[in-house]
């Protein structure tokens, strides 16, 4: 009754002709009026799109006419259109310009979202339409394209629990609705736990062993706070990091990486132990009323892993060849605190600190040496310096196109004169952006109705390390490979070259999507490209050539330690939702089982805790954050196809993957996609030694 209540009074706040939601963009190549968007006018335009798909789907079911794909499947992909104009903006907006109403917005349209897929997704009439198109397919002349997305809808409807009994639909509708509410309020409490711890420094003694750049950065976020004259650190990865690599604090450095591990494990009212557990539990229940013995067996079925025993055997190959160079990193390290007189066992918080003297010892290299060859801006050149040399693009920076925040920079992309789309880059952190680094959209490209083509609009989001007082933006590598990650999703949308919007850009599996995304990092540091975008903030000399060497030598150092942080979470991961069972599940208990099982060493935490573990609770990576490292294979292998004919920017291999990977979206099968680039499937081979990992015996 409430939400009624609530809906009714939101449509009579806002007229049609006053919604710019409702109406027509007239900014250039129809990006939305970001400045004329109010609050007020979501729920408003979320009931429009919600009553017109409904409306769509009617007159498909009410058809007379024999099911075609013309007259079902199309009518079905080209349905909801206002819907998803508006929810493709509302959802970019909440996870990187949000505030309270937003948020309370989310919240109240969670279950109406549930509810409105639910009514498609479970009506029985529909989905005998689809599936009679989908028995009668060999009657039907259909491209490779519309074989592919008749093949996804009706499986998406069984999956989606289409054939499924009265009684086993309502339980599923109570499940999907439940899970949805769970999901948004465990991002609401992750984000105030992120924002809500600083660490304040007020004495100039406890800054001890921290360089000049960080301790400007802390001042300007302490100033930002009005805590003029202190220090401030927060447990966004920018401001904790570089902490935990140089403050000579070990009690400092122990309480700011406590405040991050127990993110969400504080029992307070933004604990989320509990939504965690019953979403487990939720998702277990799902996946028994669908047929399937655990969520990951009905989440992989679609991914190019296909079953949890093929990724156990994956993620434990490698956990395997990781773990002693871990060990070895660990005794390493343990070694140096001794040798410096310390009367201490390494720990998690001290892995950063004395990886960091370690690296100054074997290569005379720190991130602050680095950084001031990593100006933001000229890094992003770098990233149009390559995707210009491989694929042709032109990227001109617009300034009469709207944008969400001040801090979005846009740029329109070309190809021989002609538009391909627009890209949107978000860089730095602020407490209404969620933490991570994402590549989203708010058009998709595909063709209309007609066919004519819908160019995309595509933002890129990260939470980079932000300019100061008197220093502009000065990455780390590895958030210049952040950069260059997300920019690699980025063209995987721009160059999408797909009819249908659901099958269109990164709509691929889940453990498919990251190759697009990955093969672009192997770029960042080869010294042909290096050269063009790596020079000096105030000097403009380029990177002299002994920082590359070593760069380049420094690349496999600490990989134990990257390798076995994110496993842990991978691995965390799957056995969740490997469970067969509902259970009473106490969250640090499990935790602790599951890392005990694969003998996780102590100084070691998993990069995530199931307690902040967004991509798998609220990010869609759920029994899938084993996707980054399985298409590490891939991208390992491809990358290898250019560097095999002596040349990084090969036209006729960039051409070839642009053709059979990067506009084919989801319109094929993965492996035959990969295979029709490379002419054979990948081995684990190039992911070790990419990695500097060896097979274990």
């Amino acid at each position: 009754m409430f939400l009624s209540a609530m809906i009714f009074t939101g449509c009579n706040q806002v007229n049609k002709s006053d919604n710019p939601l409702m109406n027509s963009y007239d900014a250039p190549f129809e990006v939305p009026p970001f400045e004329k968007i109010k609050a007020e006018h979501y729920m408003p335009a979320y009931l429009k799109g919600f009553a017109e798909q409904k409306k769509e789907i009617k007159a498909i079911i009410q058809n007379t006419d024999s099911p075609t794909f013309e007259n079902t499947i199309k009518a079905l992909e080209y349905s909801g259109q206002t819907l998803t104009t508006v929810s493709r903006i509302f959802g970019s907006i909440n996870s990187a310009n949000t505030n309270d109403t937003i948020q309370k917005i989310q919240k109240d349209l969670s279950p109406l979202l549930s509810r409105h897929r639910d009514d498609i997704n479970l009506n029985d009439s529909l989905f005998q339409r689809v599936k009679n198109v989908y028995e009668n397919r060999d009657k039907f002349t259909l491209t490779e394209e519309e074989k592919k997305v008749l093949e996804d809808t009706y499986k998406g409807f069984v999956r989606s629990g289409a054939a499924l009994s009265a009684e086993d639909k309502d339980k599923l509708r109570k499940i999907n609705e439940e899970s949805s509410l769970l999901s948004v309020r465990f991002g609401e409490n992750l984000l105030f736990e992120t924002n809500g711890y600083k660490l304040v420094i007020e004495k100039k003694e406890d800054l001890s062993g921290l360089p000049e750049g960080v301790i400007a950065q802390a001042a300007s976020m302490a100033k930002s706070l009005k805590l003029d004259g202190k220090w401030a650190f927060t447990l966004q990865v920018p401001s904790m990091t570089p902490f935990l690599q140089y403050s000579d604090r070990r009690d400092l450095r122990e309480k700011l990486f406590t405040a991050y591990f127990m993110k969400g494990d504080n029992d307070n009212e933004h604990d989320t132990k509990k939504i965690v557990a019953r979403l487990t539990n939720l998702r277990v229940e799902r996946s028994h009323l669908l047929g399937y013995n655990s969520y990951a067996d009905f989440a992989l079925e679609r991914n190019m892993a296909k079953t949890p025993a093929k990724v156990f055997e994956f993620l434990s190959q490698v956990w395997d060849a990781a773990t002693p160079v871990a060990k070895a990193e660990a005794a390493e390290q343990q070694d140096v605190i001794n040798r410096e007189g310390g009367k201490f066992k390494v720990e998690p918080w001290d892995w950063w600190y004395y990886t960091e003297k370690i690296r100054q010892e074997k290569y005379s290299l720190s991130d602050e040496v680095t950084r001031p060859y990593f100006q933001i801006d000229n890094v992003i050149e770098g990233m149009f310096y390559v995707a210009t040399r491989l694929y042709g693009l032109e990227f001109s920076k617009r300034t009469d196109i709207p944008k969400y925040h001040p801090d979005v920079k846009t740029f329109e992309v070309k190809r021989n004169g002609s538009h391909v789309g627009i890209l949107m880059i978000d860089n730095y952190p602020r407490p209404s952006k969620r933490g991570g680094a994402w590549c989203g959209a708010f058009r998709g490209q595909s063709r209309d109705v007609n066919g004519k083509m819908v160019y995309p609009i595509v933002t890129m989001v990260t939470n980079s390390t932000p300019p100061t007082s008197d220093k502009p933006s000065l990455l780390t590598p590895y958030e210049a490979e952040t950069l260059f990650h997300e920019f690699g999703h980025a063209l995987h949308q721009l160059l999408s070259n797909s009819t249908y919007p659901g099958v269109s850009g990164t709509s691929v599996p889940r453990d498919f999507v990251e190759l697009p995304s990955q093969i672009m990092e192997h770029w960042v540091f080869e010294p042909e490209v290096l050269k063009v975008y790596a020079k000096h903030y105030q000097t403009g000399e380029v990177i002299p050539a002994d920082l590359v060497d070593k760069l380049e030598k420094s690349g496999k150092f600490n990989m134990g330690f990257t390798t076995i942080e994110y496993l842990a979470a991978a691995l965390l991961d799957m056995e969740y939702h490997s469970l067969t069972k509902t259970e009473e599940l106490d969250i640090r208990k499990f935790e602790k089982t599951a890392m005990d099982k694969y003998g996780l060493i102590p100084e070691i935490k998993p990069r995530y805790r199931s307690t902040y573990f967004n991509h798998i609770w609220g990010g869609g990576y759920s029994a899938g954050y084993y996707s980054y490292i399985w298409c590490e294979i891939l991208d390992a292998d491809a990358f290898q196809a250019f560097k095999e004919t002596g040349d990084i920017f090969n036209k006729d291999v960039a051409a070839k993957f642009e053709k059979e990977i990067l506009s084919k979206g989801g319109t094929r099968d993965p492996l035959d996609m990969y295979i029709a680039f490379r002419g054979k499937e990948p081995g684990i081979d190039a992911l070790l030694n990419n990695r500097g990992l060896k097979k274990a015996k």
